[in-house]
């Protein structure tokens, strides 16, 4: 088995910045794409930024020049740099990994809250 498991959400003023990371454990052969998705009350989960194993990102457009998304594949983590937070930007984020043998696994998700 494999997991993942996110730390760094908190509460932070409009524009401030977080990181979150996400830290894949287990049985773990090799990982590919890996991305953050975010949840607001009430809306369905959609996707902030993605990176490949190659290190080629993508940006949704709500977040692009605010949000960077790195990996070390040597650590198997990915992180996501995200700054100007914005009010609407306050949601629940899921980290998510594509492994091989064990396919898509997502973390628990950790609350980010963007308020004065």
């Amino acid at each position: 088995q494999v997991q993942l498991v996110e730390s760094g959400g908190g509460l932070v003023q409009p524009g401030g910045s977080l990181r979150l990371s996400c830290a894949a454990s287990g049985s773990i052969v090799s990982i590919g794409n890996m991305g953050w998705y975010r949840q607001a009350p009430g809306k369905q989960r959609d996707l902030v930024a993605t990176i490949t194993s190659g290190g080629r990102s993508n940006y949704a457009d709500p977040v692009k020049g605010r949000f960077t998304i790195s990996r070390d594949n040597a650590k198997n983590t990915v992180v996501l740099q995200m700054n100007s937070l914005k009010p609407e930007d306050t949601a629940v984020y899921y980290c998510k990994a594509f492994f091989s043998v064990w396919g898509d696994y997502w973390g628990q998700g950790t609350q980010v809250t963007v308020s004065s």
